[in-house]
This record gives C-alpha cells, structure tokens and sequence, in this order.
C-alpha cells in the first residue's frame, strides 16, 4: 500500500509535535521501565522531572500519579511489540533510522493510537491487580443478559479507570495548544486526538464478561464472573483494520476536520483518520527517519506488501540460501511429555537490492 494511507502508520504511534522528543519520552518508558519500589525515583531526581518530552498537564499529571508511570512504559512496550507484528509485512515495519527514539522522525503526522490503546489496557489492569492506590476491582455494572442464577462482582479488569485516566494523560498535550483556527497544526491535532479516541475505544469495546465455574467436581452448578480485558493482539488486530479503512481529512475554515472526499461517510469516534500524504518507504530517508526497504525479506511467491515486487519497490532482490533447524517427528509418550527430533532444511530466501 502506498500513497496517503500510509501515512497512518504515523498516525498510528508516535506524536507530530517535538517528534523526538515526545518519542524519547514514550521510549525512556517503554524500554527503561521504573523497577518497583523505587519507581518514582531515577538517580536522586523524581522521575517526572528525568521524562523528556512532558508537556506541562502531562508534567503535573506525572507528579500526581507517579506510581502509574511504570504501566505507562509497559503500555508503551505492548504498544511497540504490537505495531512491529501488525506492520511486519509492511514496507515500513516500526523500524526507524534513528534508534535512539521510538519510531525516530518517521512519525511526524499523529499521536499513537496504539500507545493511547496500551495505556489503557496497562492500567485497568494494574487497577485490578491492586498497583494503584487510586484504582481497584472494575465497578462495571452488571450484564442485563447474564444467567440470574450467576454471581456477578469477581475482580475484573477496570477499563472504566484505564480509559479515563488515559484520555486525561495521552491527550493533555493535545488540548493545551492554542493553533490558528483552519490551520495544518490544527488539523493534525484534532486528527491526534480522533486517534487517541479510537484506540482507548478498541479497548473499551473488545472487554468482555469472563465467568469462572465452581461446584463438586467441576459440575460448574454456579458461575462468578467479572469484566476482562481482550488479548491485546485482538486489539492490535481491530486497530489494523480501522487503519486500512481510514478516512482522509482537511480542515475546513471553521476548524473542524472534513472529508476530502464527501462520497464517504463521516468517521465515528472507533475510526482513524489521517491530514498527509506519506512517503514511499521505499529508499532510506534521513529527513523522515525512513530506514527504506534494501535488504528487507521479502516473499517471492506473494502478491501483496510482503512479495518482492512490492517490497522491493520495484529494484529486484537477490536470492540466498539459509539452514533452518525445527523441530519434527514429535512423538507423546505418556506420561507426560513430547520428545522430537530436529531436523534441518536449506531454504531459498530473498532481499530486496
């Protein structure tokens, strides 16, 4: 996929103004977590103070709830982990020429939809674990449709904290700024915060009722059963389709955003959408962070973004090949384990030139 919608990938993880350094403070989370119980302190500074690219309600967000700032960095990391494996076979695959950031200065155009998706899903469920001084078990309300005769009040994971507290902190950078009224900088904050919503929404929506037998002999006679949060990759998987269904916006003179194109319906609040046209990925590009797509696999035989002709960008690839070791002939022996054997497979393999 080229053109405008890749563009979205931007839109999906990183944050358009500062991009460095709103990158390093996401990535000094994500990948230097604050280790309990000296969680709120880094050296003999408090960890607010040692976070780059605070902006000031973020900052005094921070210095309230220092004890949340650990399960934002792993809301952080699961929101990385998952943009890696949704954009694997992408031209760009959250690889950045400037390591030393998040995603570097590819990310221009947005604030993270899926770090707004990790923070809530790190904290609802740190409230439910009992992290949180300010949080506990979910108070959702019980299920009109759950079985009378079903306990309803086991811990559940509370989405109802995550999402609030998520929407205060992802978007306090956002709703400080003051941009001219019609404006690109306006533009791409309003498209911010349109993404942040849809991915504390993804979350939100995806949290289901879990129930739990009890009884003589797993006779499962009564059930208690609570609020629980999706598997993230679930998550990952509705955000991926939200991104390949978004819709292109302007701003209009009022400052709101507009479709470009008035066929389409207006996007809800669970819909992204982008302002910017999107480079290629094809060729490495300092200027935007775009490590390009030389040397990167690709698969000879497949029609789409992950087949050579596409990945390559049309160049051509080489072709190699590799040993790979895998497990086979796997035998149960009771009881109670699986022994096999390995074997080992020389495989044709290509990279892009």
């Amino acid at each position: 996929m080229t053109g405008p919608r890749l563009a979205l990938a931007a839109a999906l993880l990183c944050s358009c103004t500062s991009p460095v350094a709103d990158a390093n403070s996401w990535w000094s989370l994500a990948m230097n977590p604050i280790q309990r119980p000296e969680m709120y302190i880094i050296g003999a500074q408090p960890v607010c103070s040692q976070l780059p690219g605070l902006s000031p309600g973020q900052r005094k967000l921070c210095q309230l709830y220092q004890e949340h700032m650990v399960f934002i960095g792993e809301g952080a990391r699961s929101a990385i982990k998952e943009c890696q494996y949704q954009f694997r076979q992408r031209r760009w695959n959250c690889s950045t020429v400037d390591n030393t950031s998040v995603f570097g200065r590819v990310m221009k155009i947005g604030r993270s939809t899926y770090n707004a998706a990790g923070v809530v899903n790190a904290i609802s469920r740190a409230c439910r674990e009992g992290e949180l001084s300010s949080c506990g078990c979910s108070r959702a309300a019980r299920p009109k449709d759950l079985p009378r005769d079903w306990l309803w009040g086991g811990c559940g994971d509370n989405v109802e904290y995550g999402y609030r507290f998520a929407k205060e902190f992802v978007d306090a950078k956002e709703r400080e700024k003051n941009y001219v009224r019609g404006s690109e900088e306006q533009a791409r904050m309003l498209m911010n915060l349109q993404n942040n919503e849809a991915g504390r929404r993804a979350v939100y929506k995806l949290a289901d009722v879990a129930c739990k037998c009890h009884g003589v002999s797993g006779s499962c006679s009564l059930k208690t059963c609570w609020l629980q949060l999706a598997d993230f990759r679930k998550v990952g998987d509705l955000l991926k389709e939200k991104y390949d269904s978004a819709a292109a916006m302007r701003i209009s003179r009022k400052g709101k955003l507009e479709l470009v194109n008035n066929r389409f319906n207006m996007p809800t609040q669970e819909d992204l959408v982008y302002v910017d046209p999107s480079p290629d990925y094809c060729l490495r590009n300092e200027t935007t962070g775009s490590l390009g797509t030389q040397g990167r696999l690709c698969n000879k035989t497949s029609e789409g973004m992950d087949g050579c002709e596409l990945m390559c960008c049309g160049r051509g690839y080489d072709q190699f090949k590799t040993v790979q070791v895998e497990r086979c002939h796997c035998k149960f022996h009771w009881c109670c384990y699986v022994k096999c054997k390995k074997c080992t497979e020389i495989v044709d393999q290509y990279v892009c030139k």
